[in-house]
């Protein structure tokens, strides 16, 4: 992959935007802080445990790409202008699908078959380390939440035996 030069529109429209993802990140992070509890009454951890965590993760790591995107301005690797677009299209039917099949099927298996189609989309010839990572990330999520948490995982029109 060669690297691409970006006009000056573009790489303001990619600061623009991860300003605005950074304005929805603090948005997240302040509503999980104000409107979510930490801990329940019983001493348990609350429904604000986790938003708390992934936003103050997201407003560090989107914080932190704008830093870089600002320092090195041409960081992005891509083969063709075009591929940028089609790629993002495709990830957002995959969003859309993922969706669907986490209300048909539930958190578990939706999960894995979507890491599975976008890992071998944006990681491609890796077919070891896609399946290993299409299995153990929600296999994990599986655990925390339902193993530790105790917290269920989203619920499923129909019900898989496993």
């Amino acid at each position: 992959m060669r690297p691409v030069t970006f006009t000056p529109e573009e790489k303001d429209l990619r600061l623009a935007f991860l300003l605005v993802l950074l304005a929805g990140a603090i948005f997240y992070t302040y509503v999980a802080f104000v409107d979510l509890s930490f801990m329940t009454r019983s001493g348990r951890l609350g429904p604000g445990f986790f938003p708390r965590i992934v936003g103050v993760a997201g407003v560090f790591f989107v914080g932190w790409t704008i830093l870089e995107a600002l320092r090195d301005r041409q960081a992005l690797l891509v083969d063709q202008a075009g591929q940028r677009w089609s790629d993002a299209v495709l990830l957002i039917a995959l969003a859309i699908g993922y969706a669907v099949l986490l209300r048909l099927f539930g958190g578990f298996p939706a999960t894995v078959v979507y890491l599975a189609l976008a890992l071998s989309i944006l990681n491609r010839g890796r077919y070891l380390q896609n399946g290993i990572l299409a299995l153990a990330i929600p296999s994990g999520v599986y655990l925390l939440f339902d193993q530790f948490l105790n917290a269920n995982m989203p619920p499923a029109l129909f019900d898989l035996t496993f």
